[in-house]
């Protein structure tokens, strides 16, 4: 048996790191406890990532106990995007057992205090750090990312979402004092004066309901803000992408039984295949916080239906890159490209349709027509892709037959600029990997229209032609406001266009990218410094992660005594 963690022990471990991420998330710079390249891991690297890979392995095939009450059965069925099947089995809950049995550990949770709950979390992101290979595996099995993806994204990027979360979480926390001595003057008299306790009080059960593209990376933030936060943590996984949170269940299991609190603080909702247990979990009373990253039909149903529920959503929206001029033409087509390519697009923050003037922009090699962007936008693509282990390790998987339907679809929705072409993995010979699409676009068309505002989920691109600058800032404007947007990107030498595109994004609440053309691309951000998402469009009505993100997870009850 492990041995006991005490507060003192945790705090002594965790709190200089506390500090770090507060301090980061008050000056939004660049820092991160969580390296990104596997070699930084253990004493030598290399044999890091093949025990990561061995402990993997030793999982397929195996049954998940985590031990938790109420388990009626057991429930499996993942098949990586590669083309292997897990066989990995996980604990079906009765759930009139599970939740009383959550919730019944939640009274010393709250009773010990926002550091306390701060440090246990650090301690199990701490552990998931420490396993980071393993979970790399993982994750990239269950969503398609590619492995250095997959190890970054799932691993040390999801850590500091988690960190992140935990960071704000405190600072709402602790805002308000412990205690306060109030004394009011009585004149003559003698002063009024009352002692008041002021103590944070978690909502109740916080359900996660995760995706299958980035479980751990979207996953993470509301399940460290919910715990923080005083709130015990259901896990319900996308039925493809279970094994990255069930690990993650795992290690938040030990973690709290080392530290003395009660396991069933954290707990996994696995279903069986067709059982759909969302709708039923989102609307019980027990559950008093959803957190959802998904489709953007399901994200409206939580919205108008789980009332019992503070509901946070990551929906999807048309993420927009308006292309006006650029002072460096070959860096922008770089920039673009890998965009359009990470990950087969299969990211909320891939851009979507790109604005470019019928009569061409200016750069710095001249003018170039609607045509030459377009077609020198697709020979970048090819030419990043053209050797076909390097597209394998950006592009990933195919993650379902839905994107590749989709991708295949575009096609015939206009003017192929680029087609997009089917690539074989050597090492997954089962992996369904595509290139992107490019189709071209008459933005003053109605047909068009009906494709470049609706969500395509994937590695799908549409160059849509505009009249003017003044017409692809109102298309912007519009596509922000009525489908919503993760990302928006701008690529501009003129200042008055700027400060327009500026202004629609601040009107319109999304975050915009100007000029980019290095190695920072409009759908990464970064932890403590970038809000992914606004919560002020459709696309999303959280921010990950910022005050708001947090702030509703518990309420402040005051008890008074006269002094």
């Amino acid at each position: 048996m492990a041995a006991a963690l005490t507060a003192h022990e945790l705090i002594a471990r965790h709190r200089p790191t506390l500090d770090q991420a507060l301090e980061a998330i008050r000056t939004r710079a660049y820092w991160s406890p969580h390296p990104e390249h596997p070699k930084a891991y253990g004493e030598n690297g290399s044999l890091d990532l093949a025990a990561g890979k061995a402990a993997f392995d030793a999982l397929l095939g195996t049954r998940l106990d985590l031990g938790q009450p109420g388990t009626d059965g057991w429930v499996d069925g993942e098949v990586s995007p590669y083309g292997i099947e897990l066989g990995v089995s996980y604990p079906h809950a009765d759930l009139d057992v599970l939740l009383p049995a959550i919730k019944a550990g939640m009274r010393a949770w709250r009773d010990a205090g926002a550091e306390a709950r701060a440090v246990v979390c650090l301690e199990i992101l701490k552990r998931i750090s420490d396993r980071t290979h393993e979970f790399a595996h993982a994750v990239m099995h269950t969503s398609g990312q590619a492995f250095m993806m997959a190890f970054q994204a799932g691993g040390p990027h999801a850590q500091d979402r988690g960190l992140e979360a935990v960071a704000y979480a405190y600072v709402e926390q602790v805002r308000t004092p412990d205690t306060a001595e109030w004394t009011k003057p009585q004149g003559k008299r003698d002063p009024l004066a009352l002692t008041k306790q002021f103590t944070p009080v978690p909502r109740g059960i916080g359900l996660v309901i995760g995706c299958n593209t980035f479980p751990t990376w979207n996953g993470y933030p509301g399940l460290f803000a919910s715990l923080a936060t005083g709130n015990a943590v259901l896990v319900k996984p996308h039925p493809r992408a279970v094994l990255p949170l069930a690990l993650t269940v795992q290690v938040a299991r030990e973690v709290l039984t080392e530290a003395g609190f009660d396991p069933n603080l954290v707990a996994l909702a696995a279903e069986r295949p067709g059982e759909g247990i969302a709708k039923d979990l989102a609307t019980r009373p027990e559950i008093r916080i959803i957190d959802y990253t998904g489709s953007t039909e399901f994200g409206d149903w939580l919205e108008a239906n789980a009332r019992q529920a503070q509901v946070y959503t990551e929906k999807a929206g048309v993420n927009t890159v308006l292309v006006e001029s650029t002072g460096d033409y070959k860096g922008m087509l770089s920039n673009l490209a890998f965009s359009l390519s990470l990950y087969s697009g299969q990211m909320c923050t891939t851009p979507q349709n790109l604005l470019i003037p019928r009569e061409g922009i200016t750069t710095d090699q001249g003018p170039k027509s609607f045509d030459e962007v377009v077609a020198d936008l697709a020979k970048a693509v090819d030419g990043l892709l053209g050797d076909d282990a390097r597209a394998n390790a950006l592009l990933g998987a195919i993650v379902n037959p839905d994107v590749k339907a989709r991708l295949e679809a575009a096609a015939g929705l206009g003017e192929v600029a680029l087609a997009s072409r089917e690539i074989a993995n050597p090492e997954f010979p089962g992996a369904v990997v595509r290139t992107p699409v490019i189709v071209k676009l008459d933005g003053s068309k109605p047909d068009a229209e009906a494709a470049y505002m609706s969500e395509c989920f994937g590695p799908v691109s549409f160059a849509v032609a505009v009249d003017s600058s003044g017409d692809a800032l109102e298309l912007l404007r519009r596509t922000i406001r009525e489908k919503g947007a993760m990302t928006v990107g701008a690529y501009t030498t003129s200042p008055e266009v700027e400060d327009a595109v500026r202004e629609v994004c601040l009107e319109e609440a999304a975050q915009l990218s100007l000029n980019l053309t290095g190695g920072v691309y409009v759908n990464q951000t970064a932890a403590f410094s970038d809000f992914h998402g606004s919560g002020g469009n459709p696309a999303a009505n959280a921010a990950l992660c910022d005050g708001a993100f947090v702030a509703n997870r518990f309420r402040v009850v005051e008890v008074r005594r006269e002094a």
